[in-house]
């Protein structure tokens, strides 16, 4: 021990500090003195908790900027949580998507390369066609929209740069926080049927919804074991979508009559999605000693958050 700081600290800075994972990891670094956390995001520090690591003000678009923060802190580990996620704006504005998804990623990568630092990015599901799901880690991908094809750019300069890297791949991530910037299935789905609004929802997309802090946990499983390569990290059940919603209808007691089912084909989205995804969890498990939640454990993990912050 040193200064009671313990010589096997770790140094993890987080991107996108702000969103839902960002958050999520920041209450697990909290919560363990071996990491030294140095948490970034655009902004002002939407967490409640201010003291105990240190937060900077960072857009990541902004190399010079980004350059002078990781020359300062020199930290072991990067987890990058920024990005583009709406599928739909990727579509809309597709300079936009590719500047934060990949060109962003690039210049992260090159630093880690440049600093000897162990990069931990996450990538999605949307990668896949969803014609075979659920998919290992040496799945082929073959993305159908350009959030997909973005995130498959990334991971694939990740892969061939020299830096010490793991790639997380995660599915439908859903939680709370105390300070939401945009929602998620499983609370949308929750305030919409409070509200006894009807709600369309697909039949025709299978997925493998993803508590954050199970994500949030394997971010720090990889920084901490200093994972490397890929690993698919989603929560254990498979869901049709309007399974999904019903299922969140039934954990809180409301009304399943205002859930309509619907194909794809009918909404009209700007970007197509895949079909059926999923993950094979077994590597993330042996390697990483990954273990989710169910998914009604999950939707009892933010029933109790949901009911604290009242």
């Amino acid at each position: 021990m040193t200064n009671g700081i313990s010589l096997n600290t770790k140094k993890i800075l987080v991107t996108g500090s702000n969103g839902l994972l960002g958050q999520k990891i920041t209450d697990l670094a909290l919560a363990d003195p071996a990491i030294d956390l140095i948490a970034t995001s655009k902004g002002e520090n939407r967490h409640p908790v201010k003291e105990g690591y240190s937060y900077i003000d960072l857009d990541i678009l902004n190399e010079q900027r980004l350059r002078e923060v990781v020359a300062e802190y020199r930290p072991d580990a990067i987890i990058n949580t920024a990005a583009m996620t709406n599928v739909d704006a990727c579509e809309q504005d597709p300079e936009g998507c590719r500047k934060l998804n990949v060109g962003a990623v690039a210049e992260l990568a090159s630093l880690s390369e440049a600093f000897g630092i162990h990069l931990i990015h996450l990538s999605t599901d949307f990668i896949f066609d969803g014609e075979e799901g659920p998919y290992a880690e040496d799945a082929i991908p073959n993305p159908l929209s350009l959030y997909g094809q973005s995130k498959l750019d990334a991971e694939r300069i990740i892969q061939q740069s020299h830096s010490k890297w793991a790639i997380l791949r995660t599915i439908l991530v859903y939680g709370v926080v105390a300070d939401m910037s945009r929602s998620n299935i499983v609370l949308w789905a929750k305030g919409a049927l409070e509200k006894g609004q009807p709600l369309k929802v697909v039949n025709d997309q299978w997925r493998m919804p993803t508590l954050a802090e199970d994500l949030a946990q394997a971010c720090l499983l990889a920084a901490t074991k200093e994972a490397e390569g890929l690993y698919h990290i989603s929560g254990k059940d498979m869901f049709s979508i309007d399974e999904l919603v019903a299922a969140v209808a039934d954990f809180w007691g409301l009304d399943k009559s205002l859930i309509s089912q619907v194909s794809s084909a009918t909404l009209n989205q700007a970007a197509p999605r895949p079909k059926r995804t999923g993950f094979l969890l077994d590597k993330a498990r042996t390697v990483l000693g990954y273990e989710p939640h169910s998914f009604s454990e999950g939707l009892a993990v933010v029933d109790r958050q949901l009911k604290a912050e009242k």
